[in-house]
């Protein structure tokens, strides 16, 4: 955003990118549940650059999320839960392993997360909250399983995990 052209009308992105900050801020602790709600709402119905820097001029500048989150791993678990921040992309090289990714009470800084698997030998357990979509339709699947929930996300679901890639030998449960 240009903070020398504060009058300058704001799009859907502008707002979405202050949005993420706002997020982040609050997993941070930097916002209170309050602060955060009376944020969003600001930065939902700004119309200028102007409005929307005037909700994060007192936060700090850091990078808003860290773009790709890489989980390599042979043999054993790994798992990602409690609060932990949601990025945009997670790129899953497992083999031998079981992975489960909790999103009960992560940070969640984007609507979409794209997650780009090569699975041999695995197991992948996403355990989503309500308001969940899980797009498996970008998966390969060679000798392999996918077990989800059959709860509808409606039509603006919190979270859109979009799932692609390759699975070897591998489930993918949801729970």
């Amino acid at each position: 955003m240009s903070d020398d052209l504060p009058d300058l009308r704001a799009s859907h992105e502008d707002r979405d990118r202050v949005v993420d900050v706002l997020r982040a801020a609050a997993g941070d602790g930097r916002l209170s549940a309050e602060e955060l709600d009376a944020r969003l709402e600001s930065a939902l119905s700004a119309r200028t650059h102007g409005e929307l820097a005037s909700l994060t001029a007192d936060l700090p500048d850091t990078p808003a999320v860290r773009e790709v989150l890489v989980i390599e791993q042979q043999g054993s678990k790994y798992v990602l839960d409690g609060r932990w921040r949601v990025p945009p992309r997670i790129e899953l090289r497992t083999q031998l392993c079981r992975v489960t990714l909790d999103f009960t009470h992560a940070v969640i800084t984007s609507r979409t997360l794209r997650i780009d698997t090569n699975m041999v030998h695995g197991r992948l357990i996403i355990v989503s909250p309500p308001g969940t979509l899980i797009d498996t339709s970008q998966l390969s699947l060679l000798y392999s399983k996918v077990k989800r929930r059959s709860e509808d996300a409606g039509a603006d679901p919190r979270l859109h995990i979009e799932l692609a890639g390759k699975l070897v030998h591998a489930k993918i449960i949801e729970r």
